[in-house]
């Protein structure tokens, strides 16, 4: 993605009871301030700039659980 633009990445989780959804960046921090996850769990990061570039983690865990899908943003 270009700097300064805004980047969405999806995680799609189902189950009954519905699973947990968190999302998490590998080797540092969410931009403070610059992210938000909506209710499907897309996770939009806003004004991103070189360092926001790197794998993200989106982990969904239940009883039954856990399992986790990567998105790699090049920046």
């Amino acid at each position: 993605v270009m700097v300064g633009s805004t980047v969405e990445l999806g995680c799609s989780a189902q189950g009954d009871p519905m699973p947990r959804v968190q999302w998490h960046k590998e080797r540092g921090d969410l931009p403070w301030g610059r992210h938000e996850v909506d209710r499907d769990h897309t996770l939009r990061l806003r004004a991103v700039t070189p360092t926001d570039a790197g794998t993200y983690v989106c982990t969904a865990q239940s009883q039954l659980g856990t399992a986790a899908a990567t998105a790699r943003l090049r920046v």
